[in-house]
């Protein structure tokens, strides 16, 4: 039985017995906690005499109406499909049913605010959930118009994707909103978001001389730190940027921006209405990375209203397009149109390390991945779908220029807007902008997958002249591709300045750019030669191409010796990335990794640069470091992280960020006396300001070390009973090094199903959380025997958090410490599953590879010592 999935064959045979028209949905959320109902009235063409079925995910259907016939639904409705046979040319369906409301982020998702006890309701339907709201062919390319009719308590505010066409009184304490005709959309970009939302109205300004209404909404007790000014800010620069771009006024009416509770993405691209992570409403102070994250990810959605939303892929395979365009096309539009001029430092930073990353693992894919399923795709939301695919695409733009790459997109734009395409359709047009073939450069950079490493091979007379000069190109075993790359060649020198002071210092210079092409092997570049020999040769200069670099060991010296002299940022974090991914694959000592960022993160000025480095700092130390000195490496990191608090600028996002991080590493009594004195204010750095939320991280540092009693927890919720209180809470008390706390934890997580997303991803980054990792070894067992049954009983989202976060990683060292050999539990796991569940099968691969990378990491930096 089909269950819920749906396999890209019987999508390709529906589309070509089905041609969908419309849609009108009514709603009523007027009923109980439970559920809704839902009817449906769908119009479309047929085969005559074919047969097809629709989607429905539904505890109850009421009644189905084909073409004047009523159908019995205990014989139509089964497997979240109704069986639909005997069509005619033009057919009439109308599906009467109780729908379920949601508390995973998935379908129509249900919130109760602590604060006021209002109920808040929003849609998440990407991939394959709009049926969990109504009767709906589940698939991309069958397009319709889509009229929504919601009724629900006279105070709220119902937002979908048309302008509201009326709203009437229903009853005493109802109201009944009628929405516009959609444009021709897919129907996993639909949305229905309900309840008291409160915010801000405004409007922006399209080319084409519309003045757009946009509102920027969130639940009404956050509404006090919802800053709509400066997100509307970002969205006029970016529908400027990209209405000029895309040679193309925006396709819709209206902009409506909501930030929602418990969201299970960063945001949603549904048209006219995107949804947003609640976390973007700041509260309590941020990290400069958080703010320039909100804006990407507000420029993000906003790219996919053209693509993704005009013109929409034909099946989930080309869904890498989607999202490395908006990645790509984010990026881009920051750095040129907003504040966010270093937005390709943050790129390199966070997005690149991601695709590197998953690209390194077992189950990495092509760009242009193989989606056979809706299973497939569900874990296919990965670094090579996001990170990998928009740095291929500027690597693409490098390759056949900006302004032709734009150009070939508003062709695109202009010829397939209303449509569903596949990338042929794309490079089409690039290609007749470009005068490039494309094809040969598809295959190898989207067909194939891995990472290539790129080296310089430089030799020099005694004079320091550069007799020869070439770029090594080497590509994994498994994925054997070399490929062509357009890239930047960076020479630097250390020069003497005077800073404003009168003192001199030393920076890093760049004195010589060189854009080459690279391919195969070996490359010559003749262009360098003749050259002195500069102190620091930089290869993927600018950042244009996507591969690992190294550094040959004269440069690298000199990085190390000045890695805080770059003047620019991008090439700084260059070096970084480069010595990030040299820990990472064991050629260099992860304790010399941690020397380095604790020398030199005081000097570091991008913010999303100083998190990544934290990250790091944190992964090295918890999983990296010779476990014989790990305890005592992490104690001097957290020593050297407090000194440093006091020395950086009072108040500023570098100090506050130490601060977090500190809040992670401290654990000597000593270390958490400290964490609990910031706390409770007995003790202070000047221009650190403790607010709710910082107090919660200090807060779960001391839960983590036992430091703190659940008593102590619950008196931290009632000063803070809020959502983000609550997974506050959640977080801390999991992380409680108590045995009978750790099984509650584990019962709530795996064995019910009363935790609501947010809460239960928070509880599982909280049982995971302890420095006595003695506490985890009874449930090593136990999650292996209850994997194939999480995967099946519960939905995509909340399987995945378990089966990723409770993998127990933390148990594996190279001395074996914990007694659980998590490698052989995991290939016996694995022998027994067999081919049954490809997708669960990929996730436990890809965490057994990072226990795999850990002891080999460990092993080579105690090897080094």
């Amino acid at each position: 039985m089909p269950g819920q999935n749906l396999t890209r064959v019987e999508a390709q045979q529906r589309a070509a017995t089905v041609t969908t028209h419309s849609y009108e949905i009514a709603l009523d959320l007027t009923g109980g906690a439970e559920t809704f109902r839902s009817t449906s009235r769908v119009r479309f063409s047929a085969t005559p005499g074919a047969s097809t079925f629709i989607d429905l995910v539904a505890p109850h259907v009421e009644s189905v109406r084909l073409n004047g016939r009523d159908l019995d639904p205990a014989q139509v409705f089964a497997d979240s499909r109704i069986a639909l046979a005997d069509l005619e040319a033009d057919n009439e369906l109308v599906v009467v049913a109780d729908c379920a409301y949601m508390n995973t982020g998935e379908g129509l998702h249900r919130f109760v605010d602590p604060v006021d006890g209002e109920v808040y309701l929003y849609s998440q339907f990407e991939v394959p959930d709009s049926r969990r709201v109504f009767a709906v062919f589940e698939q991309p390319d069958l397009k319709a118009v889509f009229t929504f009719d919601v009724t629900a308590p006279k105070h709220w505010t119902v937002v979908s994707n048309a302008l509201v066409a009326d709203v009437e009184p229903h009853g005493e304490d109802a109201s009944r909103w009628h929405f516009q005709d959609t444009e021709v959309i897919s129907s996993y970009i639909t949305a229905i978001v309900a309840g008291p939302y409160r915010g801000g109205e405004g409007t922006i300004r399209s080319i084409d001389g519309r003045e757009l209404p946009a509102r920027v909404l969130c639940r009404a007790s956050l509404a006090e730190h919802l800053d709509v000014e400066n997100i509307l800010e970002i969205t006029q620069q970016g529908f400027t940027f990209y209405e000029n771009a895309f040679d193309r006024p925006y396709p819709f009416t209206k902009y409506d921006q909501l930030f929602v509770p418990e969201f299970n993405a960063g945001a949603m691209e549904n048209a006219g209405a995107v949804t947003f992570l609640e976390r973007y409403v700041f509260r309590s102070k941020v990290t400069g990375a958080m703010i320039e994250r909100r804006a990407i990810t507000i420029l993000h959605e906003l790219a996919h209203m053209w693509f993704g939303d005009l013109v929409t892929m034909r099946w989930w395979n080309d869904l890498w397009l989607n999202e490395s365009f908006a990645e790509y096309a984010s990026t881009l539009a920051a750095a040129e149109a907003t504040r966010f001029t270093n937005a390709w430092t943050t790129f390199n930073s966070l997005e690149k390390s991601w695709a590197y990353r998953q690209d390194q693992l077992p189950s990495t894919h092509p760009i242009v991945a193989p989606i056979n399923d809706l299973e497939d795709v569900q874990v296919n939301f990965d670094g090579i779908t996001y990170a990998k695919g928009a740095s291929v695409l500027r690597q693409l733009v490098a390759w056949v220029g900006t302004s032709e790459f734009l150009a070939g997109v508003a062709a695109y734009l202009r010829k397939h807007g209303g449509g569903n395409t596949e990338l042929n359709d794309l490079l089409v047009e690039l290609e007749a902008t470009s005068g490039r073939e494309l094809s040969s450069w598809s295959k190898l950079w989207l067909e194939t997958a891995g990472v290539n490493t790129l080296t310089p091979v430089i030799e020099t007379d005694e004079a320091g002249v550069i007799t020869s000069f070439a770029v090594r190109q080497t590509a994994p075993e498994q994925w054997p591709t070399l490929r062509p790359h357009r890239l930047g060649i960076g020479f630097y020198d250390v020069t003497e300045s005077e800073s404003d002071d009168g003192a001199d210092s030393a920076r890093l210079r760049r004195t010589r750019y060189e854009e080459v092409d690279v391919d195969g092997e070996l490359t010559p570049i003749p262009a360098l030669v003749g050259a002195t020999r500069p102190d620091l040769v930089l290869l993927n200069d600018d950042d244009l191409a996507y591969a690992k670099i190294r550094l040959d060991e004269a440069s690298l010296d000199t990085a190390l010796a000045h890695l805080r002299d770059f003047a620019d940022s991008l090439p700084r974090a260059l070096v970084w990335s480069a010595a990030w991914d040299m820990t990472r694959d064991g050629e260099w000592p992860a304790g010399s990794f941690v020397e380095l960022v604790l020398g030199n993160i005081g000097a570091e000025t991008d913010s999303t640069v100083v998190m990544m480095l934290l990250r790091q700092l944190v992964t090295s130390l918890d999983a990296y470091v010779d476990p014989a000195v790990s305890e005592a490496a992490t104690v001097e990191a957290a020593d050297r992280l407090w000194e440093l608090l006091g020395t950086v600028e009072p108040g500023g996002d570098l100090q506050f960020q130490l601060a977090k991080a500190y809040a992670q590493l401290a654990r000597t009594p000593e270390q958490l006396a400290r964490l609990a004195g910031l706390r409770s204010g007995e003790l202070t750095v000047p221009g650190l300001d403790v607010d709710v939320d910082l107090a919660w991280e200090l807060l779960a540092g001391l839960a983590s070390a036992g430091a703190v009693g659940v008593a102590d927890l619950d008196a931290a919720l009632a000063a803070d009973n809020t959502a983000t209180g609550a997974q506050a809470l959640a977080q801390a008390k999991a992380a409680l090094p108590v045995p009978a706390g750790k099984e509650e934890t584990w019962t709530a997580v795996v064995e019910r199903d009363e935790l609501p997303n947010a809460v239960q991803a928070a509880t599982i980054a909280g049982f995971t959380r302890s420095h006595d990792p003695s506490l985890l070894v009874p449930f090593a067992q136990r999650y292996f025997d209850v994997l194939e049954r999480v995967w099946e009983g519960k939905t995509n989202e909340m399987a995945q958090n378990i089966v990723v976060g409770l993998y127990p990683s933390e148990l594996a060292d190279i001395d074996g410490s914990s007694g659980v050999d998590v490698l052989a539990l995991t290939d016996a796991f694995l022998d027994g599953l067999g081919d049954r569940t490809p997708a669960l099968r990929r996730l436990v691969v890809e965490a057994a590879d990072g226990v795999r990378r850990q002891l080999r990491v460990q092993q080579a930096d105690r090897d080094a010592r």
